[in-house]
């Protein structure tokens, strides 16, 4: 099993920046790739960034070049740095640890954080 618990979230105005943080309890950290998603309300969940175990990063089109994604294994932590936000990122963000080298897929992971609120305001 693992634990995951994301923090960092809150209110900003566009153009602001924010990093989300997740905390990994539970089985070898390091052994799993890493994902965060997001989900705005009436739309599914959608896949942001990903970090897999050998450090190779991917992000969804719309957040390349503004969003990056950081792990620690020391701290059992994940980031995520979000910058020049909009309003479109508005959205719960959830982290996610799974062992398939499908980074995108949500079924490529097999635990979840709780979610933390991001809210960008025009």
């Amino acid at each position: 099993q693992v634990q995951l618990v994301e923090s960092g979230g809150g209110l900003v105005q566009a153009g602001d920046s924010l990093r989300l943080s997740c905390a990994a309890s539970g089985r070898t950290f390091s052994n799993y790739n890493m994902g965060w998603f997001r989900q705005a309300p009436g739309k599914e969940r959608e896949f942001v960034a990903a970090l897999s175990w050998r450090s190779n990063t991917y992000y969804a089109d719309s957040v390349k070049g503004r969003f990056a994604v950081s792990r620690d294994n020391a701290k059992n932590s994940v980031y995520l740095q979000m910058n020049s936000l909009k309003p479109e990122d508005t959205a719960v963000y959830y982290c996610a640890a799974g062992t398939s080298s499908y980074y995108t897929r949500t079924n490529a992971y097999d635990y979840w954080g709780q979610g933390t609120q991001v809210t960008v305001s025009s």
